[in-house]
């Protein structure tokens, strides 16, 4: 067949798409192994809200039927939970999808977006698909001093967006700037009193975007909570999502929280039944199940704290941190190490593509799968 004579722009010719995991099934057809685990993609080792679970059970039956365009019930649940206006929140298909509708909302080709490096890879694919202009600044590496630690014994090490470079990369071209925080793939995060002054110097034509995906595993006492700030000069939007916490990454549904003037540029570009009907339903159970919320959360920073002391044990370290993952320096080839994790059946991910080579990130899993990393850790290094 001969090649398709199209006009593709410059931007999505030159784009690279998102590397995704493989499939479990097809990592252990690949390999020649079974009983594989899987800690490689931030997900919650519990499994998904039980109460989730059983609404989805009972809205099967309604599948022939569109789901809620509005997103009413869920909106109105979150609202009344978060303390805002139903207005002020926005629904998508996963929280990737509200970053997506930023972007087409707010960017026109040629315009400015500014981010981090290293981050959440999906910012800069979606800017230059619009035709925008990726300014991408550094992290900043922090002495010990400056760490904002966590309760879970992470080591002294950590790297976080530098605001103050941030800011001098602001043009009359500038249109977002995307700020996760917790940052992916590092776990650290910056404090209230840092983005204050970040914010009084960011103009006001600058939108500001707190990705808050992992927001639910940072001590309360070290939040930025984004409603203080929805009145404010600058637009602030904060970014959540119901994969992590509340386990239902699977159903891809997450939400913006942002002034009712944003709201409406952003209902303006998306698609009217963006979140399916089991997403809608699923979400809202999950609201309300506060056990599994507390039980997850419990669990995470006992298994964060437990792999830190073991796998600091093993030689290697670890950076501290306010998520569900962490990054650990293998001391070596990070993308060989986890090949030979995946000939033992335990899957993580290499960064490689973040800009870390010698690193890999883990997730916490279940107490059995936790075991099983350090032992299939300790074999590798062991070879080394």
């Amino acid at each position: 067949m001969s090649p398709m004579k199209l006009k593709v722009p410059a931007n999505i010719q030159s784009l690279i798409p998102y590397p995704p995991g493989k499939p479990i099934e097809e990592l252990e057809r690949e390999y020649g192994i079974t009983g594989s685990i899987k800690l490689a993609s931030n997900e919650n080792g519990l499994g998904p809200s039980p109460k989730a679970l059983a609404a989805i059970a009972a809205a099967l039956t309604k599948l022939h039927r569109y789901p809620d365009g509005s997103n009413y019930y869920l909106a109105t649940r979150l609202a009344e939970k978060l303390g805002v206006a139903p207005a002020e929140l926005v629904f998508g298909n996963g929280s990737n999808e509200v970053i997506e509708l930023l972007i087409a909302a707010f960017l026109a080709p040629g315009d400015e977006v500014i981010t981090s490096q290293p981050t959440f890879l999906v910012y800069h694919t979606m800017v230059q698909a619009k035709g925008g202009v990726n300014r991408v600044v550094p992290l900043k590496k922090l002495a010990p001093a400056e760490v904002l630690t966590s309760t879970t014994g992470g080591a002294p090490l950590g790297v976080v967006h530098d605001l103050t470079a941030i800011l001098a990369q602001i043009t009359d071209r500038t249109r977002l700037i995307f700020l996760d925080n917790p940052n992916n793939p590092t776990g650290t995060i910056f404090g209230r009193d840092e983005f204050e002054a970040f914010l009084a110097q960011v103009p006001e034509q600058v939108i500001v975007v707190l990705d808050e995906a992992y927001v639910d595993f940072v001590a309360h006492a070290q939040r930025i909570d984004v409603r203080h700030y929805l009145a404010g000069p600058v637009a602030v939007v904060g970014l959540r999502t119901f994969s992590k916490a509340y386990g239902l990454a699977g159903l891809r549904v997450g939400y913006g929280i942002m002034n009712a003037e944003l709201a409406g540029y952003l209902h303006r570009v998306r698609q009217p039944f963006n979140v399916n009907l089991p997403a809608q339903v699923g979400a809202l159970a999950a609201l309300d199940d506060d056990d599994f919320y507390r039980q997850t959360l419990a669990h995470t920073g006992a298994g964060i704290a437990w792999l830190t002391k073991e796998i600091q044990g093993l030689g290697c370290q670890v950076f501290d941190t306010h998520t569900n993952f962490f990054l650990i320096d293998v001391g070596g080839d990070g993308r060989a190490f986890y090949e030979k994790l995946l000939r033992l059946g335990v899957i993580v991910r290499p960064m490689s593509a973040y800009g870390y080579p010698g690193y890999i990130r883990i997730t916490v899993g279940t107490e059995a799968e936790n075991q099983r990393l350090v032992k299939a850790m300790a074999q590798v290094l062991a070879e080394v």
